[in-house]
């Protein structure tokens, strides 16, 4: 599975303070980027998959909102998790 144990832990680990820190915004923004990579994968091969396409923009908002909520406390976290990212603004 995409999102195993290991992987998710492996992906806090790098952008959170600790591999057990999946409360911060950076973490969870990092988790949804990995999801949305990987639903955008499959959409890819399965245009008429609208249960996934509805998913991936949920996930989307998800991670709009979180990215906004960060843009508002601190705004260098923000810039740096975009960057590291790679998100478009």
């Amino acid at each position: 599975m995409y999102n195993s144990k290991e992987a998710k832990e492996k992906i806090f680990k790098k952008h959170g303070k600790s591999a057990q820190d999946t409360g911060s915004a950076e973490g969870q923004i990092a988790l949804f980027t990995h999801r949305i990579q990987h639903l955008s994968a499959h959409l890819k091969n399965n245009q008429k998959d609208f249960n996934t396409e509805r998913s991936l923009v949920r996930l989307v908002g998800k991670r709009r909102s979180l990215l906004d909520y960060l843009k508002s406390k601190d705004i260098t976290r923000y810039r740096a998790i975009v960057k590291e990212l790679g998100i478009r603004k």
